[in-house]
């Protein structure tokens, strides 16, 4: 049964990943979206469950993330916040959202929290999101600024290259996450970039990193839980599949079909004849 525990003192806070990353000690992130996968990785000792807007490709069938919208999100947080009695939730901010009006933006973070009840909010971040962040942060928001390869860009980028592969790309790269840490993100988010930068950036902030493809010097690490289980077809060459689940997802599928066509599930229905 699903958790539906709203003692708040129970959760990992920014406060509690900023201290695990002082002593050393990994953080553990997943990114997912039903309550059913929360409360599985919840109990097996995540910090953090990150709602991303993977959930466009992993749900709802789309190439890329561009397709969902803050009630997607929202809809979904929901889900793992009923399943998550303990990890730091996470809501992804949609396409586009972070690239309007702050008054806007703003008004979108706040909803993520308030109806989807996130802990706080990932946004995918250049140099033109610090005053967002800045004014996120001080509207009581938490952020975490997401750097390095930018999911929501894909269409730009003609899929999803290692992004900080030239010196100068990497520099960028680096003093962006800087500036965001610096502008009150607590955590950032580094995807897909040479394992040395990972561990550059890492060292150069005072806040924790995330890692998705970026090397094991982060603080911590985050996979999507599909991949994780290998239920997904698409895995990315950065993920590590722990288990085969979608191969054995697929002959009980077959298996079940079978059964029920051989009469073995539920019995036939009686023939009928005609006089």
């Amino acid at each position: 049964m699903y958790s539906q525990t709203r003692d708040a003192s129970r959760r990992v806070t920014a406060t509690d990943l900023a201290k695990l990353r002082d002593k050393g000690e990994a953080i553990i992130a997943v990114s997912l979206h039903d309550a059913w996968m929360a409360e599985l990785f919840d109990r097996a000792g995540a910090h953090i469950l990150l709602v991303g807007d993977s959930l466009g490709m992993l749900f709802q069938g789309q190439p890329d993330t561009v397709g969902v919208t803050l009630e997607h999100i929202i809809y979904h947080t929901r889900a793992v916040r009923a399943g998550a009695s303990r990890a730091h939730v996470v809501s992804d901010l949609p396409f586009l959202w972070a690239s309007r009006n702050e008054d806007a933006a703003l008004e979108a973070l706040g909803r993520l929290m308030q109806e989807g009840g996130a802990d706080s909010v990932k946004l995918e971040a250049t140099e033109r999101q610090i005053p967002l962040v800045t004014r996120a942060v001080e509207a009581g928001i938490p952020i975490m600024a997401h750097v390095g390869l930018r999911p929501q860009t894909a269409r730009t980028l003609g899929g999803y290259p290692r992004q900080g592969r030239d010196a100068q790309s990497a520099a960028t790269i680096r003093a962006t996450a800087q500036a965001l840490a610096q502008a009150g993100a607590y955590a950032v988010l580094v995807e897909n970039v040479p394992d040395h930068l990972g561990s550059e950036i890492t060292q150069q902030l005072t806040v924790p990193t995330i890692g998705i493809g970026a090397g094991v010097g982060c603080s911590g690490q985050i996979l999507v839980a599909h991949d994780i289980l290998g239920l997904s077809e698409r895995t990315p060459p950065f993920a590590r599949p722990f288990a085969e689940l979608g191969i054995q997802a697929a002959a009980a599928a077959r298996a079940y079909a079978q059964a029920v066509s051989s009469g073995q599930v539920g019995g036939r229905p009686p023939s009928t004849t005609r006089s």
